[in-house]
């Protein structure tokens, strides 16, 4: 297993939040249903996207 750097645990760290948001969204927040799914995409999009860096970063 790989050690995780400070960029790693940023944007897992930032992946996490969103998909927190999008919970709370969906659950607490009044006919923002559409709001949560939307927030909620943004979770696969910031990993592939840090991961994408990271790998560009360590070449």
């Amino acid at each position: 297993m790989k050690n995780f750097t400070s960029f790693t645990w940023l944007y897992m760290i930032s992946a996490f939040i969103s998909f927190l948001i999008s919970v709370a969204l969906w659950f607490f927040a009044d006919d923002a249903k559409l709001e949560a799914i939307f927030v909620g995409i943004w979770v696969p999009s910031i990993i592939g996207l840090g991961s994408a860096l990271e790998r560009k970063l360590d070449e």
